[in-house]
């Protein structure tokens, strides 16, 4: 599937303000066949969220949606990561993806690093100043860096894109929307992706990624 995607929302299950039907339609409406709704999870949450998102898939689907059930690992220390990676694709998660060490919240020294070594990990989310070194093993482990429309999180965009380059990194646009506001229609996303320096070319072809092939690579 190469259509609309969006591997970054978040729920009523977390802190988001929409149900998850809400969402999907609302996503649907935008031209969206891929949703990944990742609410925050640590050890005390991880499989009740992903259980409640699985009894919406198929209400997704009659909106011609593709829900993919997912979590955002959210401040949980490094050294952990990996082990909650792990229990939350055993526990039927679609798509993990780990709060990056965004600038604008204490998140822990050594996350990014432990993301980009996980290979229960999909995307590095919002990963602030990356380092080179880090955003090589994520390229090396199928790992995408997240391009965000967020703000706050958004600050570090530039520096995102010039490191994905350099290492060869798979990029992905996407909204971490919490309210309706949030929401990126096609347009706004290409201005997201041209925003933080990539060129026309690379915003379509990062914009059309094709996530089935992605999330098995």
């Amino acid at each position: 599937m190469s259509s609309l995607y969006d591997l970054h929302t978040h729920s009523i299950l977390s802190d988001g303000e929409m149900l998850p039907i809400e969402l999907i339609r609302r996503m649907a409406v935008l031209g969206y066949t891929t949703v990944a709704i990742t609410d925050h999870v640590d050890a005390s949450n991880t499989t009740s969220v992903i259980e409640s998102l699985n009894q919406v898939r198929e209400s997704a689907k009659i909106y011609g949606v593709k829900l993919l059930c997912g979590v955002e690992i959210t401040h949980v220390p490094p050294s952990q990561i990996t082990d909650l990676a792990k229990s939350a694709k055993t526990s039927g998660a679609d798509i993990v993806i780990v709060h990056g060490e965004t600038p604008v919240e204490p998140v822990a020294a050594g996350t990014n690093h432990a993301a980009c070594t996980c290979k229960y990990v999909n995307v590095l989310a919002h990963p602030g100043l990356i380092t080179r070194e880090d955003a090589f093993l994520a390229a090396k482990n199928g790992i995408a860096l997240e391009i965000t429309s967020r703000g706050g999180h958004n600050r570090t965009n530039g520096h995102v894109v010039l490191v994905a380059r350099e290492t060869a990194c798979q990029i992905v646009v996407d909204s971490d929307a919490h309210a309706p506001h949030d929401l990126l229609d096609e347009r706004a996303k290409f201005v997201v992706a041209k925003g933080a320096g990539l060129t026309d070319a690379e915003c379509k072809q990062v914009i059309s990624l094709n996530i089935d092939r992605f999330l098995v690579s």
